[in-house]
C-alpha cells in the first residue's frame, strides 16, 4: 500500500511565490493531478473530457438558436494549446464533428501533434488560414486546423475579419503564467524565453498586457454570439488579476467555466466522471476485451436508465465503441470512460470476473482522473458549480482520499495544485489492483461506492438538482444508504421575512 502527497503546505504558505521558493529548495514538487498519482495515461483522458465538453457546448448553442437536434456540421471551435494535455483539443474536435482551430506558439509542439495525426493541417500565415477557415465552415468539413503563432493574433484577426465563431475556449497553461505557461503577444517564442529568464518582471507585465488584449478580442466575438467557456486552466482567474475586462458589475466572471455550464450539472452532479483502467498485461487484446465488456455493461444499464442520464449513457457508449478506432493509446494499454457509480462498479466487477476466468490474461489497475465527482475541491473548476458558500473548502477531497485508503485502494494520493495552479485546488486520486479474487470484488463494491457518492452527497447538500436526483436514486438502489437531503425554501419568502424582521428592529 502506498500513500502519495504532493505540494501539501500550511495554507498561509501556499501562494505562487511560495511555490517558486520551495521548489527551488527541493522540498516539494508540483504533483499536477494523475501525473503525481501514477495514473497518467497520456492525452486520451483529456480527449474524452474535451469531446464531451465540445459536443455539449455545441448542443447549448444549437438549443439557444431554437435548433432541436445534434447536427454540429460547420460549427467553428477556436482555442489554444497543443501541449501534452491541450494537444487533445483538435482530436476531440474531429470526434465531435466540428471545424476546430487551435493556436500553438511552439512549432515543435505543433509539428508533433501533426505527425501524431491529432491535428490535420498546420498554418503559419493568418492570410492563408482565415480563407481556409471560411472554406471549411461553408463545406461543413470535419477538420482540425492549427495556427502556429500567438493565440492573441488569431483572436484579433478573427474579430477584425468578422469570422463567425460558435465556440471558444483556451488551454494555455495559465496555472503557471510566469514560467512558460503563456507567451505574450508581440514577441517570438525565443524572445519571450530570453525575457522570461533575464527580465522576469518585464515578462510578467507583457503577459498581463497580452491577457488584456486576449480578453478584449474574445469579448468582441462573444458580443457577436460566440459561446466562450473557461476550460479550467485559470484563464478567467489570471485575466482578472491582469485587469482584463473579464468581470461583470457584480464581480462574477463574464464567462462560465465548463464545469459550471456543462460538466457539473450534466455529469458530476449525476455521478458521471472519468473512470479509467490499465491492463497490466500490456496486451492490446486485453484492452479490446475490456472495451467489449464495458459496452455490454453500459448497454444493459442504459436500457432502464432514467431520462436525466440517457444522453450521458448514449455519448459514453458511443465513445467506448469507437475508442479503439480512434487510436487513443499512448504507452500503457489504458482506457478512460465517463461512468456513474453503478456503471463503474458493474464494469469493474465484470473485469474481475474476466480476470478470474482467464478471459483477461492479467490483473488490471482501476483508477480515475482527479477531475471527478468527489476527488477535487477546486473553486474555479471542479467545484465551481457549488453555490452554497462551501466551494472554497477542501473537506470533500480530504475525506475522499482517506475513505478510499481504508476501503481497499492499493494506493492513494492527495495534492495541492493541479490544473488551475498551486494554492488554488486540493485534488486526490487512487489506484486499485484487481486480480480476480473475492477480496478484489469486495474492494470494488466498497471503495468505488464511496469514491463517487461522497461527492454526490456534497453536491446534493449544495442543492444541485441533478445531485439531489442522483442521491435519491442511489438510496433507492442501495439498501442501508441514508443521506440527509436539503430542505428547499422559497428564497423570495426568506428574503421577505428577513427584511421584515430588520425593518421591525429599526
Amino acid at each position: 500500500r502506498v500513500v502519495v502527497t504532493n505540494g501539501m503546505f500550511i495554507p498561509n504558505y501556499s501562494k505562487p511565490d511560495d511555490w517558486e521558493r520551495f521548489n527551488a529548495l527541493g522540498v516539494s514538487q508540483y504533483g499536477q493531478m494523475t501525473a503525481g498519482s501514477y495514473m497518467y495515461i497520456g492525452p486520451q483522458g483529456i480527449v474524452h473530457g474535451t469531446t464531451i465538453t465540445v459536443m455539449n457546448a455545441a448542443r447549448k448553442v444549437l438549443r439557444a438558436k431554437g435548433i432541436d437536434g445534434d447536427d454540429r456540421g460547420g460549427m467553428l471551435f477556436v482555442t489554444a494549446g497543443l501541449g501534452g494535455m491541450s494537444g487533445a483539443q483538435p482530436k476531440a474536435g474531429n470526434i465531435a464533428g466540428v471545424v476546430s482551430v487551435t493556436a500553438e506558439i511552439n512549432p515543435l509542439a505543433a509539428r508533433k501533434r501533426h505527425e501524431q495525426g491529432w491535428v490535420d493541417e498546420l498554418h503559419d500565415s493568418l492570410d492563408e488560414l482565415i480563407p481556409r477557415i471560411r472554406q471549411a465552415v461553408a463545406a461543413k468539413e470535419v477538420v482540425s486546423l492549427a495556427y502556429v503563432g500567438n493565440v492573441v493574433d488569431l483572436w484579433e484577426r478573427l474579430a477584425d475579419e468578422g469570422v463567425k465563431v460558435d465556440l471558444g475556449s483556451d488551454q494555455t497553461s495559465l496555472h503557471n503564467p510566469w514560467a512558460g505557461g503563456y507567451y505574450p503577444v508581440g514577441y517570438s517564442l525565443e524572445e519571450s524565453q530570453r525575457m522570461m529568464a533575464a527580465e522576469p518582471d518585464r515578462f510578467r507585465k507583457a503577459v498581463q498586457e497580452s491577457l488584456r488584449r486576449h480578453v478584449a478580442a474574445i469579448n468582441r466575438l462573444a458580443a457577436d454570439g460566440m459561446y466562450f467557456f473557461d476550460y479550467g486552466n485559470a484563464f478567467l482567474l489570471e485575466s482578472s488579476r491582469a485587469g482584463a475586462d473579464i468581470l461583470l458589475p457584480d464581480g462574477r466572471f463574464r464567462y462560465p467555466s465548463y464545469v459550471q455550464d456543462i460538466m457539473g450539472p450534466m455529469y458530476f452532479d449525476y455521478g458521471f466522471g472519468p473512470f479509467r483502467w490499465v491492463c497490466m498485461s500490456e496486451k492490446p487484446e486485453d484492452l479490446a476485451k475490456t472495451d467489449e465488456i464495458a459496452v455490454r455493461v453500459l448497454s444493459d444499464i442504459a436500457a432502464t436508465a432514467p431520462e436525466e442520464i440517457a444522453g450521458q449513457m448514449r455519448d459514453n457508449i458511443r465513445w467506448i465503441r469507437e475508442a479503439g478506432r480512434n487510436r487513443l493509446v499512448v504507452g500503457s494499454q489504458a482506457r478512460i470512460l465517463y461512468a456513474d457509480c453503478e456503471g463503474r462498479t458493474k464494469i469493474a466487477l465484470a473485469f474481475n470476473d474476466a480476470i478470474r476466468s482467464g478471459e483477461i490474461t492479467a490483473p488490471i489497475v482501476l483508477g480515475r482522473d482527479h477531475h471527478d465527482v468527489s476527488g477535487t475541491d477546486s473553486p474555479f473548476r471542479e467545484t465551481s458549480n457549488i453555490y452554497d458558500g462551501s466551494r472554497f473548502t477542501a473537506d470533500m477531497a480530504i475525506q475522499n482520499v482517506i475513505g478510499d485508503a481504508f476501503r481497499g485502494a492499493t494506493w492513494v494520493s492527495i495534492h495541492n495544485g493541479g490544473g488551475v495552479g498551486w494554492g488554488e485546488v486540493i485534488n486526490g486520486g487512487f489506484g486499485m489492483v484487481i486480480d480476480g479474487s473475492e477480496d478484489a470484488a469486495r474492494h470494488i463494491r466498497q471503495m468505488l461506492f464511496w469514491d463517487v457518492n461522497n461527492g454526490i452527497a456534497r453536491r446534493s447538500w449544495a442543492r444541485n438538482d441533478g445531485a439531489r436526483t442522483a442521491i435519491s436514486r442511489e438510496m433507492a438502489r442501495t439498501p442501508g444508504l441514508e443521506v440527509t437531503v436539503p430542505n428547499l425554501a422559497d428564497e423570495t419568502l426568506i428574503r421577505a421575512v428577513i427584511l421584515s424582521a430588520v425593518e421591525k428592529s429599526l
